[in-house]
């Protein structure tokens, strides 16, 4: 039964790989399209053809996130079908394989991408948009380096800022500040635990200043600082990293921050809760798929198989959305709120399985 149980997982997982490179480059090609339109435009000087074609490659990882799970549902029933339809699977069940047996051969390729999206999501999508976001603070003319956890630094002038850590809400912390004169010597020092920009301005707290001149140096603090020009907040909103993109780590890390501070992290909850989830739903569509290809889907062609892969995942995706988005406005456990609707289909996927003969 081994290599059967190798065949049908690897059956699987090369439709999958198929059905995610059509998807993905559909979607790559789509985003090619939108941001050829930013090329010429006076806000993006630097960004050119170029520019264009790696800032889409530099996302694709997280476009490959994001469809995955549809991935998998139309890359199992075009798998799965084409094995109906050559009647293996007919001869598998001929020779003592039932379909609980079948089903687990499966689910055993589904492993096998559940650790493939994890990769995805915990490793390749931070990495992948950090970069294409310094890519993006380029062609806005900053002089900007971003350094993953070491925070990013920028030139203003004769003014050097680094920035250890970037939060989605306008908020910096950590922040350095050099300043140096013409003959490129450093002049003053500012540290401030965090920045707020509100009101058009940002707003510094507890800072700790020196200041270097011919005369010596002297040291101040002060509680809280208005800084009129500091950061650029269009650069800011090009090197902010979404709750969607960030690990699993980062977020719970943020999340435990934003407690930590008695400040609302339920958004952020809910994003670390779906990245748990999300490697879990590929298993699930796998449940969906296999009731289709044993089922009445057995004798349908190719394009039907596309058809209802298609239509149940963007079915799934909405669905997921919608009840992701009630759960933050009616105050639903972001636990709940991102798992019940993959558990929900998984139980009605289980029991689909149960019922055919």
């Amino acid at each position: 039964m081994k290599i059967l149980d190798q065949y049908i997982a690897r059956t699987v997982v090369s439709g999958t790989l198929m059905a995610l490179l059509v998807l993905a480059s559909l979607l790559a090609f789509v985003d090619f399209v939108s941001e050829v339109g930013k090329v010429g435009n006076p806000a993006y000087v630097g960004y050119n053809i170029v520019d264009v074609g790696i800032y889409v490659l530099l996302t694709l990882p997280r476009r490959i996130y994001e469809i995955f799970p549809t991935a998998v549902l139309l890359g199992s029933l075009l798998s799965l079908g084409a094995l109906a339809s050559n009647s293996e699977l007919t001869v598998m069940r001929a020779s003592g394989m039932s379909i609980m047996r079948i089903a687990g051969s499966v689910l055993q390729a589904g492993l096998i991408l559940v650790v493939l999206v994890a990769f995805v999501g915990e490793i390749l999508v931070p990495i992948s948009e950090r970069a294409a976001q310094t890519l993006k603070a380029h062609s806005l003319q900053q002089k900007i380096s971003l350094g993953g956890t070491q925070g990013f630094w920028v030139r203003d002038n004769m003014r050097y800022l680094h920035v250890g850590q970037v939060y989605p809400d306008l908020q910096l912390g950590q922040l350095e500040i050099y300043e140096l004169n013409e003959a490129k010597h450093i002049t003053g020092i500012t540290h401030a635990e965090s920045a707020l920009y509100k009101n058009e301005t940002w707003q510094l707290r507890d800072i700790k200043r020196t200041t270097i001149s011919a005369s010596g140096v002297s040291s101040e603090s002060i509680a809280m600082e208005e800084w009129p020009k500091l950061l650029n907040p269009d650069l800011f909103n090009v090197v902010t990293v979404q709750p969607a993109n960030m690990s699993a780590l980062d977020l719970y890390r943020y999340s435990q921050y934003l407690q930590n501070n008695e400040l609302d992290a339920s958004h952020y909850q809910l994003a670390f809760w779906i990245k748990i989830i999300t490697p879990i739903s590929s298993l699930v569509m796998l449940l969906i798929a296999m009731p289709f290809v044993f089922g009445s889907q057995r004798s349908g062609g190719a394009g039907q198989r596309v058809m209802v892969g298609l239509l149940l995942g963007i079915g799934f995706f909405m669905a997921n959305r919608i009840m992701n988005h009630l759960g933050q406005v009616y105050g639903i456990t972001p636990l709940i709120s991102a798992a019940l609707p993959v558990l929900l289909v998984a139980i009605a996927g289980v029991l689909a399985i149960k019922r055919v003969h």
